[in-house]
């Protein structure tokens, strides 16, 4: 008999294509595992931002990796709200992507910081503060892109989405 936390042991080895160091659990994207009367598995999902291209690889690497543990009755259901946040990256996930070298997200309390003085990021190398944005798009919509004005490194950061 598999149980709930069998499947949740499974989906931590399935990671986000667009950042591999994450798991789609450290990710926070997993919102619920669940199995159905009729024995399949629902597993629940909410995209990172809607729209976002990676949800459909990661739809089909959950049910690839249910399959490869014997699991063929797969449900993956996506649900829009409540909507995702970065306040729900595992703080293994926060680690992870700050030895990747990209930078976790800053808790940001108020958007309007994108119109007066910038929130301090620091650097996932050196740890400084003193870095500037580049671009407010990086290498995927979630991310923007920075440089350290110390050790002249130029970085990722996970944008802040509440």
């Amino acid at each position: 008999m598999v149980s709930n936390d069998q499947i949740y042991d499974w989906l931590a080895s399935v990671n986000d294509p667009e950042v591999p160091v994450l798991s789609i659990l450290d990710l926070g994207v997993v919102r619920g595992v669940k199995q159905l009367e009729n024995g399949a598995w629902e597993i629940t999902i909410t995209p990172t931002y809607s729209g976002c291209p990676a949800m459909q690889v990661i739809e089909d690497d959950i049910k690839a990796n249910l399959l490869l543990n014997g699991i063929d009755n797969v449900q993956v259901v996506s649900v829009l709200s409540p909507a995702w946040t970065t306040d729900w990256l595992s703080e293994n996930g926060r680690k992870k992507l700050k030895e990747y070298g990209i930078a976790p997200p800053v808790n940001e309390l108020d958007k309007s910081v994108l119109f007066g003085v910038p929130t301090p990021v620091p650097c996932p190398l050196c740890d400084t503060i003193n870095t500037k944005m580049i671009s407010q798009f990086g290498s995927t919509a979630c991310k923007a892109h920075y440089q350290c004005q110390e050790c002249l490194e130029p970085f990722d950061y996970f944008k802040c989405l509440k």
